[in-house]
């Protein structure tokens, strides 16, 4: 494996698209024959003062560039931020004030510097440009693209045929973005993949400005902790950079064994194969610790993890005392295995305890209803059903 190999597999590991790789690859490889970073953005509007674990997706992948030696620029959206990204919404949002961005981009500012090295990190504000672009300027901006072409996108068209107002502003939120990477001559830019319309039109930008057009990566939207919908403040599903070790700790906790294969793939850069063949439990133990110690030290990951221990210690499943059941090895639908181990009359109980946050499986709260036990020969889990409720099972092969 070559160098542009090794850089562009480090690049894609977790990437939905990318717009071109074969650009990507000419890209890399100018770099290292000019000894020249690529200069790699990724913008973030200051709508809350808190970044989440759904946020550092991008940011990971930014640390990424940054090791491999490129130049990162966290961009904080504070023009953008009073307009309002008309991504993924079915109406205008509400402008935030000059006041409320300045304030949540403070915050920024400290929270990306436990990913990103900063010393090797440019933070730039797009008001820096944006308040000194005069409206001749934009006027020629704006001409670079069409209603029409704004009205292909999906979240306009589906507002303009369902009669939807679309505000004249956001159609100037696509521009700005673009233009940022005009302004900054930016060789890559990332996204989610809500965003890739709003990437796209900066590589048409960049094109008008006689630029050579920046390669789009397009990231995932990180599901909370449901497991289900995407991670959001406003859904209660979120785990925020900034919050207790111990209140972290026990979040990453309670995920499904299939989202914790993925938080590892997203915001870490260890060997997923290498996670699977781990005990899942064990798994998501070293994921909560190796999460909580990026963002709070090793000190207090290690005291995260011994209150975790403590909580679901003997004193919180009382072994000695619990039901111990014994069942065929083999996939099993986990309201089965509740029903199987008389915890509950019928699966459709079983699957209301667990929309209630009544089901804990081996110390963790289980949220999803159609979780499936691998049942692994000799494997044992310890289950717990509301408060008084108590199983050992043990999972062994047909004789």
């Amino acid at each position: 494996m070559n160098e542009v190999e090794r850089q562009l597999a480090l690049i894609a590991r977790g990437a939905v698209e990318i717009i071109s790789t074969k650009e990507l690859e000419e890209k890399l490889a100018a770099s290292l024959k000019d000894r020249r970073p690529l200069r790699v953005k990724a913008g973030f509007d200051p709508t809350a003062p808190d970044l989440h674990l759904g946020h550092t997706v991008l940011i990971h992948k930014l640390k990424h560039f940054q090791d491999l030696g490129h130049e990162v620029i966290f961009l904080i959206g504070d023009f953008t931020g009073m307009i309002g990204d008309p991504s993924g919404v079915s109406e205008t949002r509400k402008p935030l004030t000059k006041e409320e961005v300045r304030q949540n981009a403070k915050t920024y500012e400290r929270q990306i510097y436990k990913i990103l090295a900063p010393e090797r990190t440019v933070i730039d504000f797009n008001s820096r440009w944006m308040n000194a672009l005069t409206a001749e300027q934009l006027i020629h901006l704006s001409a670079h693209y069409s209603v029409a072409r704004m009205l292909e996108r999906d979240d306009f068209h589906k507002r303009y045929h369902d009669q939807k107002p679309i505000s004249i502003h956001e159609f100037l939120y696509p521009l700005v973005q673009g233009y940022d990477s005009v302004a900054l001559e930016a060789d890559v830019e990332l996204g989610g993949t809500d965003q890739k319309f709003n990437l796209l039109v900066g590589r048409e930008l960049q094109r008008a400005y006689g630029q050579p057009p920046q390669v789009v990566i397009t990231m995932p939207l990180l599901e909370g902790t449901d497991g289900v919908r995407k991670m959001s403040k406003s859904l209660g599903n979120y785990i925020a950079v900034e919050d207790p070790p111990g209140e972290m700790f026990g979040k990453l906790m309670s995920i499904s064994d299939m989202l914790m294969v993925r938080y590892y793939e997203l915001l870490t850069t260890e060997d997923v194969n290498a996670i699977k063949a781990m005990h899942p439990m064990e798994a998501k133990l070293n994921l909560a610790n190796a999460l909580v110690a990026r963002y709070h030290g090793q000190a207090a990951a290690a005291d995260a993890r011994a209150e975790f221990r403590q909580k679901f210690s003997e004193r919180e499943f009382p072994v000695e005392s619990a039901e111990r059941k014994v069942l065929p090895a083999g996939p099993t639908p986990l309201v089965a295995v509740i029903t199987k181990a008389g915890l509950a009359p019928s699966r459709t109980e079983a699957r209301r305890l667990i929309a209630q946050g009544g089901v804990e499986l081996d110390g963790e709260k289980v949220t999803d209803g159609d979780r499936i036990l691998l049942g692994e020969p000799g494997r044992e889990y310890r289950l717990k059903v509301g408060k008084k409720r108590f199983a050992v099972l043990r999972f062994e092969a047909k004789s």
